[in-house]
């Protein structure tokens, strides 16, 4: 104890080990230059590579922790809120605006958190970026975003309509060739055999519930004139051909201009581009001239006014945490796997129908339930493995200058 031993290296460098009272391992380099530096085992024993490894490790658990939020917000959210505006429907409600509002006119509920959680974001130094975008850029993106997803709402508001529920379903289940197409384009989708296995089980999924409903709306279909049947399909296939369109271009505007991807930049895209979206479904719902019998609509009601205001009430809410649940996941990983998740609510519509509604519960609805869920654990995985190889650089990068304790021991 208290004994130093030297250790001699070339090029006129030596380590120096001290054994003191406290049983603290040190190192002493003395350099060319004759200054000797001392560093302590114990006190890094908790940094370095290992260190590094244990927090990407902690963030990857938190990430995926925030992508089961979000998806779970997508999943829950979405569903309740489709189920809801088949309830306004399907008890007398007639307005396309209405169900085009219901869908964007909820985001005031998120002020109060937006304004308490402002100041806090822009105070930190961490999340200023230093080529953030203008103040005329960022109007220019979310009017024009706006304007997209105002107009995409009111398609699939008139697709809805016009269309009967398998028609429709199957339409609306084109967005993700559409997302993809655009992905491809504007941020550099790379199709993995996973990812192409996903999308063809999704696909295929909600193709089998269109034939389990072909059936049940035999009788439907039959009332639909053809000039509405043809406005319908166009008007379904445009709202998804935008809204594949909207993902990836919100996807975009956070890589590139936004440059950031907290939840501040998330509740800005949904409030200001919900905000102008707001504004033009109100001007056509006066310039349309629907809100002229909204006050006969809600008096003819089959479940009474108090149940009228309450669905629509409720269904702008479930909107808007299905909002944020989607633009946390273009966020997060990508507006493709935001996409899946969206379609994953398809087949579990049926199954929360047979709750609530008391709808029959067939094979092909069973079938397709697990043909969702294999394929969004497909798209799952592949985001595992792009993590796994991430973490793997990480902890493969070791620096060269570091003694480890074996060659300490020699």
């Amino acid at each position: 104890m208290g004994d130093t031993q030297e250790v001699q290296h070339p090029h006129e460098t030596s380590f120096t080990i001290h054994m003191g009272e406290p049983q603290e391992l040190q190192l002493s380099k003395i350099g060319n230059n004759g200054v000797q530096e001392t560093n302590s085992l114990e006190s890094n024993s908790f940094g370095g590579p290992m260190n590094e490894s244990m927090m990407s490790r902690r963030k990857m658990y938190y990430r995926w922790f925030r992508i089961a939020i979000h998806s779970a917000l997508m999943l829950v959210c979405g569903s309740a809120a489709i189920l809801l505006g088949r309830l306004y429907y399907g008890k007398g409600g007639k307005s396309k605006w209405i169900g085009t509002l219901v869908q964007l006119g909820g985001f005031p509920i998120l002020l109060p958190y937006y304004f308490i959680s402002a100041p806090k974001k822009l105070t930190t130094n961490n999340s200023v970026h230093p080529n953030q975008p203008s103040v005329s850029m960022l109007a220019f993106i979310y009017v024009s975003i706006g304007l997209l997803l105002a107009l995409d709402c009111y398609l699939y508001s008139v697709g809805l309509w016009y269309l009967p529920v398998s028609t429709y379903s199957l339409l609306c289940s084109s967005q993700l060739a559409f997302n993809a197409f655009f992905s491809y384009f504007l941020n550099s989708l790379k199709f993995t055999p996973y990812i192409v296995n996903s999308l063809v089980l999704l696909t295929i999924s909600s193709t089998l519930l269109v034939f389990q409903n072909e059936s049940s709306d035999d009788s439907e279909s039959s009332k639909i004139s053809k000039k509405k049947y043809v406005i319908g399909f166009i008007c379904t296939v445009g709202a998804s051909a935008g809204y594949g369109l909207w993902l990836s271009l919100t996807q975009l505007v956070f890589k590139k201009v936004m440059k950031g991807e907290t939840f501040k930049v998330i509740l800005d895209m949904i409030v200001y581009t919900s905000f102008v979206a707001t504004i033009v479904t109100v001007v056509g719902l006066f310039a349309s001239g629907e809100w002229n019998g909204l006050k006969n609509e809600m008096n003819e009601y089959e479940m009474g006014k108090v149940s009228y205001v309450l669905i629509l009430t409720f269904a702008a809410i479930l909107w808007q945490l299905f909002t944020i649940g989607c633009l946390g996941l273009i966020s997060e990983v990508s507006s493709l796997f935001s996409n899946a998740i969206g379609v994953l609510g398809v087949p579990i519509v049926p199954m929360l129908a047979v709750i609530f509604f008391h709808d029959k519960m067939h094979g092909i609805k069973a079938i397709s339930m697990v043909l969702a869920i294999w394929g969004i654990i497909s798209y799952v995985y592949q985001q595992y493995i792009d993590d796994t190889k991430s973490e793997n650089r990480i902890t493969s990068h070791v620096p060269k200058d570091s003694v480890p304790l074996e060659e300490v021991h020699r």
